[in-house]
């Protein structure tokens, strides 16, 4: 079907039109709340939108959803920083793009990516400390092991966004590092 060999170079085009809502999937999708977060997203602009604008809930819910938005816009720029680095330059913005339609290349990569990921929010600091794991990044997780490029990234994730001495938490005690 494509001449192209990269699997997600149709992945670009709806991008910008995505980016201005914000959500975390296709925004004209009926269904664009299937994952977790999405649903949180989606249920806290629900419900500002049935408030009156100068009220003080309204307020709050509206930063609250401006923030969560800027988090996740600031964790999608250190993958892409990242990715880009690792010479992904082009195809970044394809691998980060997630939808609904997207799709896991291989089950058995699964328990893979999910271990990936788990390392790389308990020993980086590339996710901010109260991220609850994002199944959309098992998708990206996914991709990157099926370009081989999953070591390298958490690498290079380890070295660009080291977790601080003695953990990012208070309640954490200082784990000895791994040899």
């Amino acid at each position: 079907l494509h001449s192209n060999n990269n699997p997600y170079a149709s992945f670009g085009a709806t991008l910008a039109r995505d980016e201005e809502q914000n959500l975390w999937s296709t925004p004209h999708d009926v269904t664009h709340t299937e994952a977790d977060d999405d649903r949180v997203l989606y249920n806290m602009i629900v419900v500002r939108n049935q408030l009156d604008k100068d009220s003080e809930e309204w307020q709050k819910l509206n930063y609250d959803i401006y923030t969560l938005r800027q988090t996740r816009k600031e964790v999608r720029s250190r993958w892409k920083h990242i990715l880009e680095d690792l010479g992904f330059q082009k195809e970044a913005d394809s691998l980060l793009s997630v939808t609904k339609l997207s799709i896991i290349s291989d089950s058995q990569n699964m328990s893979k990516a999910r271990d990936i990921l788990l390392k790389l929010s308990e020993e980086t600091n590339i996710f901010p400390t109260s991220w609850e794991l994002s199944e959309r990044y098992l998708f990206v997780v996914d991709r990157l092991i099926a370009l081989d490029a999953a070591d390298e990234f958490f690498k290079m994730a380890s070295a660009v966004y080291p977790k601080r001495p003695g953990g990012d938490r208070g309640d954490e005690a200082p784990r000895p590092p791994h040899g």
